[in-house]
């Protein structure tokens, strides 16, 4: 099959198209023929040999996949109300930018009604991380208010849909007035430029001095303690990324006194099992939302799989909005 490798770690030029043999599924696993390949941000760390795959998982980068199911554990399958034929997208610890991928069949989640196999691709990291983080982790109510830190981002994207469907105000920090504007179409209530202006500051101002009930943050390093200073009382930060540094430190006293919480996750070494609860959830609530278009999801631009390489600078220099999809 033809895929994707690192042939050593560097800059975007280190993918090279290679030809590699085909996967094979194992016990509770399907094998999917590969329509189109997420791009995420992990993928590039571990591009860089940053972000090294879990004991066990492929070498090869990539975390979502879209096409359809070849082979796999009939049994387990049927339990799923899976077939050989049926399309289906998938979260995998990695191997997503290949031909063939091997996924466990738990985290394979029916290709949403109306959705291509590009859009569909562009879901499960995106999906079972905001799901996992905002909502299970953080524990968005309806009539909270959520902070979104890079809401033009992957994450960002789908973060604000899926916090607006639930009935929650979103607010937004973004990096360009183009970017707030996506945002805003996207359905943020407000969109912050830091780049002009101090995020603390407007959260206050556009809360009355509450603060917000939930912060999502992909930045860590001195942006803690700023974000502890605009949370409301019992107010729940939750950190999945540390791209300003993961040192910070913060005044702790504000903790004791206002009970907020500080908390983090990563997901891709997490057991088959705890993703698939995750695509249980999402598919009894989050796969309604975007059957109905309440949730659409955010494509700003396909990549033949050939050319990995241009796709990755284009996530490096942060001028999309939304997600980047490979094609095969």
């Amino acid at each position: 099959m033809k895929a994707i490798e690192i042939s050593a770690f560097g800059a975007p030029e280190v993918l090279r198209l290679t030809e590699r043999p085909a996967p094979v599924a194992g016990p509770g696993e399907v094998l999917i023929a590969v329509t189109a390949s997420g791009i995420n941000r992990p993928d590039v760390l571990q591009r860089k040999g940053i972000y090294p795959p879990p004991v066990g998982a492929s070498d090869l980068p990539g975390l979502e996949v879209a096409g359809s199911i070849v082979s796999g554990d009939e049994r387990a399958m049927t339990e799923a109300g899976l077939r050989v034929g049926d399309r289906v997208c998938a979260l995998v610890a990695g191997g997503g930018y290949a031909e063939l991928c091997v996924a466990p069949v738990g985290q394979c989640l029916p290709v949403p009604a109306g959705l291509t196999d590009i859009e569909a691709a562009s879901l499960p990291e995106t999906c079972f991380t905001v799901w996992s983080n905002v909502f299970a982790r953080a524990g968005l109510k309806a009539g909270e208010t959520l902070l979104i830190q890079g809401g033009s981002s992957g994450i960002g994207v789908t973060a604000i849909q899926f916090a607006r469907a639930a009935g929650a105000t979103v607010l937004v920090t973004v990096g360009s007035d183009e970017k707030a504007a996506a945002c805003l179409n996207l359905g943020a209530h407000h969109a912050i430029n830091y780049r002009t202006e101090d995020f603390v500051g407007a959260v206050k101002r556009l809360t009355a001095g509450r603060g917000v009930d939930v912060i999502l943050d992909m930045v860590a390093g001195d942006y803690v303690a700023r974000e502890v200073s605009c949370l409301a009382d019992d107010g729940r930060l939750v950190i999945i990324a540390v791209q300003g540094g993961s040192a910070a430190q913060f005044d702790a006293s504000r903790l004791l006194m206002r009970r907020l919480t500080i908390t983090g996750s990563t997901l891709r070494a997490r057991s088959v099992e705890f993703k698939s609860a995750i695509a249980r959830e999402l598919r009894s609530t989050a796969w309604r939302w975007i059957e109905s278009r309440l949730v659409k999801p955010v494509v700003f631009r396909i990549f033949p799989a050939a050319q990995a390489a241009q796709a990755h600078a284009l996530m490096e220099s942060n001028q999309h909005i939304g997600k980047l999809v490979l094609s095969w």
